[in-house]
């Protein structure tokens, strides 16, 4: 019932308008990384806004809705995920944490991934062992390799870095656009606080990077510098 409920109450805000926009954004078309997603098009300013008023949903509730083929749905329901791991106790937090593990299927496109990963997995992995992330990084699967080095922002935060170094090395001969854009922005991230540790793994593997990686990664460097990583010409 809650599920239901939670369910209508969302496709009352349908806008077709912006479902359409979204189709296109997150690229769902045929051989795109989204193919087959539907939209009811609900901006996320408006699903942060209901979080309250479904705060206390049951965790079997929100698994249900993680299983919709609408993508605000799913979205939703990771983002309550989200708050009752924040306020949840260490039990709770563990049963989210595999829930969420369970279900890396349903968390299927970058935006799912990026508002979740380092919230629940990074968070709960913050004093475990972290060996998950390196099987999530060599997985098949797109978007549990985006969930390993999305869930080193966690450590990242709390000046930690050797984490997300290791997943992007590991990382480092990926294909895929939104895997070489995710590693770059973690780099970037690291180099924010730390900018001697990023600048040790660039001039360890910036020549084995793929471009798309080092833009993200040097993006905020002083253009100088930026143009020395793109043509080559950094010394040892």
């Amino acid at each position: 019932m809650e599920a239901k409920t939670i369910q209508q109450t969302l496709r009352q805000l349908a806008d077709p308008d912006i479902a359409a926009h979204s189709q296109r954004f997150f690229k769902t078309g045929p051989g795109q990384y989204g193919e087959g997603d539907q939209f009811l098009g609900i901006r996320i300013p408006v699903l942060r806004q209901l979080l309250p008023r479904f705060a206390q949903t049951p965790l079997p509730a929100i698994s249900a809705i993680l299983h919709s083929p609408y993508h605000e749905e799913r979205l939703f329901a990771l983002l309550l995920m989200v708050a009752q791991f924040a306020k949840g106790n260490q039990p709770y937090r563990t049963l989210l944490y595999h829930s969420y593990l369970k279900h890396t299927a349903c968390i299927n496109n970058w935006d799912l991934v990026d508002c979740s990963a380092h919230q629940i997995v990074g968070a709960f992995l913050h004093d475990g062992d972290r060996t998950i992330l390196a099987q999530l990084a060599t997985s098949q699967s797109l978007w549990e390799r985006r969930i390993a080095i999305i869930a080193t922002y966690h450590f990242i935060k709390q000046h930690s870095y050797s984490d997300c170094l290791t997943i992007a090395g590991l990382l480092l001969g990926d294909r895929h656009d939104l895997i070489q854009k995710a590693v770059g922005w973690m780099l970037r991230e690291v180099g924010k606080r730390d900018l001697a540790a990023e600048e040790q793994f660039l001039q360890n593997y910036y020549k084995d990077m793929p471009r798309t990686m080092l833009r993200y990664a040097i993006e905020k460097f002083p253009e100088q510098r930026r143009q020395e990583y793109l043509q080559g010409r950094i010394s040892p």
